[in-house]
């Protein structure tokens, strides 16, 4: 993959809403060689408030841009990349960010060779703050994987792992930004209940969410473990917690609501569901969407 001169999205929900907004912002293109394409007016309308080109038309992204990237629901990954299919070369690159369509899956609905990512970025992609990991085809090159890593990295920071951890990667980095939101709301919940208004309760829990994680970041400390094989590291929540004080008595108030098991089960439950995701892509019935109906 060479430098990029144009951008395509085949789907212009809100992961493709974020990484555009995120590609402008690191001038990574200008507004006039990126593409998006969707079915639905209103999310055109949308995107398209961004200054970029769009359309209802996916062969179109196809035809003006070589880096395609995969932003439909995965139910509809297969039957769009079949449509596509035609108008693909083998200066084509597709990036797929749909949940749970597998590499194989992609390959073998584009033509022969064509070159493929999984990857799953997650939303402050659009502040530049993103996550995304990524996984290469069978037909990408050492060139192809260093053009999108630098593509990704002007978003946030970009790793490569193997596939086989991406469902896994979608329930913890995909659904992360979910996961702090809401804990930084109960938080701010917990100021305003004790008298700070929720507007200053959500930027002072909003900073120190950013400060403990610069903490890990940038001193290479862990959150909770002592132990190293270099000897003994003070927890950086102990750092926080002194005998008989406020921390603590939170801490053993969180322990006893099982806070961090219900954490650790959202991952696992996020990451089953993605699993289930790629059973749908090949045409099984949702249950999940079954049990809702009845």
């Amino acid at each position: 993959m060479a430098a990029v001169q144009s951008l395509g999205f085949l789907g212009a929900g809100r992961i493709a809403n974020a990484l555009v907004r995120g590609f402008l912002s690191a001038n990574v293109l200008p507004q006039k060689s990126i593409y998006a394409s969707a079915r639905s007016k209103g999310s055109l309308d949308e995107i398209g408030k961004l200054g970029i080109n769009v359309t209802h038309d996916n062969r179109e992204v196809v035809r003006n841009c070589k880096v395609v990237w995969i932003t439909v629901k995965p139910h509809g990954v297969c039957s769009v990349l079949r449509e596509v299919a035609p108008f693909v070369t083998k200066d084509h690159v597709f990036v797929s960010a749909a949940a749970g369509i597998s590499l194989t899956n992609m390959e073998k609905n584009l033509p022969h060779e064509t070159k493929v990512f999984r990857t799953m970025p997650n939303t402050p992609v659009s502040v530049c703050s993103g996550v995304t990991i990524y996984a290469p085809g069978t037909m990408v090159t050492e060139k192809d994987e260093e053009a999108l890593d630098a593509m990704l990295s002007s978003v946030g920071i970009s790793m490569k792992m193997e596939e086989h951890y991406m469902d896994i990667i979608t329930g913890l980095t995909g659904c992360g930004p979910t996961y702090m939101y809401m804990t930084l709301d109960a938080l701010a919940d917990g100021g305003v209940y004790a008298g700070i208004p929720k507007h200053l309760a959500v930027k002072l829990m909003a900073h120190t969410m950013i400060g403990a994680a610069n903490m890990v970041l940038k001193n290479g400390q862990h959150p909770v473990e002592v132990s190293s094989l270099r000897g003994y590291h003070t927890q950086l929540k102990d750092e926080v917690c002194s005998p008989a004080g406020t921390s603590i008595q939170a801490v053993r108030l969180m322990e006893k609501a099982g806070y961090r098991g219900i954490l650790m089960d959202a991952v696992h439950i996020a990451s089953k569901r993605t699993a289930e995701l790629a059973r749908l892509s090949n045409g099984e019935e949702d249950d999940v969407v079954k049990k809702w109906d009845h």
